[in-house]
C-alpha cells in the first residue's frame, strides 16, 4: 500500500509538473525568438535611418560607418546599397552581400517593406532606406541565431532544473506521506493476523496516522479487548461448569456403586443399568465440554509433524485395538509438517480412531494415510485419511454428522466428529466423509502444510489433546 500511495502523488506531481513546465517552456522560447527578431529588426532600421541622411540628403556618411562598426563589434554583418542596388558600404564579412542577399535586396526595392528571412542558424533583415514613395536604398543586416540558442537552452535548463528539483520534493513527500499512512495500516494488519492466529493480547498503536486511521486503531483495540474478555469469560464458564457437573457426576457413580456392592437381584440389575446411564452422562457432558472448548478456542498454530504424531497415537490405541481383534496401522506423512493449534492433532486422531474402532467388527482394519495435496485455493496442503471396513454411513447422516447431535445413526454420543471438523476448520483446513472401497467410511482432512523451506521443526510433541468423543 505504500508503494501504491507513492507511487501515485509521484504520478500526479509528474503530471502537473508536465503540463506546466512544457507549456512555460514554449512560451519562453516564442517570446525570445519574438525579442531577437525584434532587436535585428530594430538594429537594421536604425542603420537605415544613418543610411538615409547619406542616401537622401547627402549628409556626411559618418553615422553611418559608426553603426556598421558597431554592428561588425556585436558579430553581425551589414551592408547597405542604394536605389540602384549598388553596394555603399559594408562589414569586412561577406554574408550581407553574398547568397540570397542580392535577390533580397532586389526583392525590398520592389515592394519597400521591412522583410526578415531566417535560414539555418542565420537571420536576415532587409529594410528600405528613405520614404516608401521615394526608396533610396536598402540596409541588409544579418544576425547569427547562437545567441538566441544558447538563450532558449538556458531557458529549457533552468525549467529542466526546476522541474527535477520539484520532482524530487514530490518523491520526498510523496514517500513521507505514504509511510504516513501505510506504516500504520500494516502495523494493524500484523496486529490483525496476530489475534486471528490466537494472540489475544495483542493490540494495535492508536498514537499514529491519519485520524481516520487512529480511529480504526481505536476500533479494533476495543474489539480485540472486547473479544479476550469474552474468549477468557467463555473459558472460564466452562471451566465452572466442567467442575460443577463433574463433580456431582462422580459423586453420585460412587454412591451408586457402593450400593450395588448391597443389593442383588432386579435391584442389582436396576442399579446396572443406572450406573451404564450415569456413565453415558459423564461422556456426554465430557463430549459437550470438548465441543465448547474447541468451538471457543483460538488456534494459535504451530510446526507438528504429523508421522510422529500418527505413531504416537496410535501406539497409544494399540491395546484397545487388540483387545477388540482390530488391525491398526498407518502410512505415508513421512516428513511432512502442518500447521495446527497445539495438541489439536491429536485430539482430532483420537476421536477418530475411537469413532472407527467402535464402528468395525472384529476382524476389521482401520488404517490412517497422509500424503501432500492441495487444500483451500490451491494451497499446500496434507490430505489425512482415517479408512475403517465398518458399515459406513448412509448419505443422509454424512450430511449431518459433523453437527452437533446431528448423526441420528452415531452409536455413542453424537459429538466426535463435531469436535473434529471444529478443530480442522479452525485451523484452516477442511473435513469431508466418503464411502471407503469395498464398504466402511472414510474421514478426509484436508490440513495446511508447512513449506519445506521454512525452517525446521523441533521435532517436540505437542501436549496430548482431550478424551475421545465418539461419534
Amino acid at each position: 500500500m505504500t508503494r501504491r500511495i507513492a507511487l501515485t502523488v509521484l504520478a500526479l506531481v509528474t503530471v502537473l509538473l508536465t503540463l506546466a513546465v512544457v507549456p512555460l517552456g514554449v512560451l519562453l522560447t516564442d517570446r525570445e525568438q519574438t525579442s531577437f527578431r525584434a532587436s535585428a529588426q530594430a538594429d537594421a532600421q536604425q542603420l537605415a535611418a544613418a543610411a538615409e541622411e547619406n542616401l537622401s540628403d547627402h549628409r556626411s556618411d559618418t553615422s553611418m560607418l559608426q553603426l556598421l562598426a558597431a554592428a561588425q563589434a556585436r558579430g553581425d554583418c551589414a551592408a547597405v546599397y542604394d536605389s540602384a542596388s549598388r553596394l555603399v558600404a559594408r562589414t569586412p564579412c561577406d554574408d550581407a552581400t553574398g547568397g540570397s542577399a542580392p535577390a533580397l535586396v532586389t526583392a525590398t526595392l520592389a515592394h519597400p517593406q521591412t522583410s526578415a528571412r531566417q535560414a539555418g542558424e542565420r537571420l536576415t533583415v532587409a529594410t528600405p532606406v528613405g520614404d516608401i514613395q521615394d526608396i533610396s536604398g536598402v540596409t541588409v543586416l544579418v544576425r547569427s541565431a547562437d545567441p538566441l540558442n544558447d538563450r532558449i537552452w538556458a531557458v529549457w535548463g533552468w525549467l529542466a532544473l526546476i522541474a527535477v528539483a520539484a520532482l524530487l520534493a514530490g518523491t520526498f513527500v510523496s514517500v513521507r506521506l505514504a509511510r504516513w499512512v501505510g506504516s500504520p495500516l500494516h502495523t494493524l494488519d500484523q496486529a490483525a493476523q496476530h489475534l486471528g492466529e490466537g494472540a489475544l493480547e495483542v493490540r494495535a498503536p492508536a498514537g499514529q496516522g491519519p485520524q481516520e486511521v487512529r480511529r480504526l486503531a481505536a476500533t479494533f483495540n476495543t474489539m480485540a479487548g472486547r473479544t479476550e474478555a469474552l474468549v477468557h469469560g467463555h473459558r472460564t464458564v466452562l471451566a465452572d461448569v466442567s467442575h460443577q457437573l463433574r463433580t456431582p457426576l462422580a459423586a453420585l457413580r460412587l454412591r451408586l456403586d457402593l450400593l450395588a456392592a448391597d443389593v442383588d437381584g432386579d435391584a442389582a440389575q436396576e442399579l446396572a443399568g443406572a450406573q451404564e446411564e450415569i456413565a453415558r452422562l459423564s461422556r456426554l457432558v465430557d463430549g459437550l465440554l470438548a465441543v465448547a472448548r474447541a468451538e471457543g478456542a483460538v488456534p494459535r498454530p504451530v510446526a507438528v509433524r504429523v508421522d510422529q504424531v500418527v505413531a504416537e497415537r496410535l501406539a497409544a490405541w494399540e491395546p484397545v485395538a487388540a483387545e477388540r481383534q482390530v488391525s491398526l496401522s498407518a502410512r505415508g506423512g513421512e516428513g511432512l509438517t502442518v500447521l495446527l493449534g497445539a495438541g489439536d492433532l491429536e485430539q482430532v486422531l483420537d476421536n477418530l480412531v475411537a469413532n472407527a474402532l467402535d464402528a468395525v467388527p472384529e476382524g476389521g482394519t482401520v488404517r490412517i494415510r497422509a500424503e501432500a495435496g492441495s487444500g483451500l485455493a490451491g494451497q499446500a496442503a496434507v490430505e489425512l485419511r482415517v479408512v475403517d471396513n465398518g458399515p459406513g454411513m448412509s448419505v443422509r447422516a454424512r450430511e449431518s454428522a459433523f453437527r452437533r447431535f446431528g448423526n441420528p445413526e452415531a452409536g455413542g454420543t453424537g459429538l466426535g466428529l463435531a469436535i473434529v471438523h471444529r478443530l480442522v476448520t479452525a485451523n484452516g483446513g477442511t473435513a469431508r466423509l466418503e464411502d471407503s472401497a469395498g464398504g466402511g467410511l472414510t474421514v478426509v482432512l484436508d490440513l495446511p502444510r508447512r513449506p519445506r523451506g521454512q525452517g525446521r521443526g523441533s521435532g517436540q510433541q505437542p501436549p496430548t489433546g482431550e478424551s475421545p468423543t465418539p461419534r
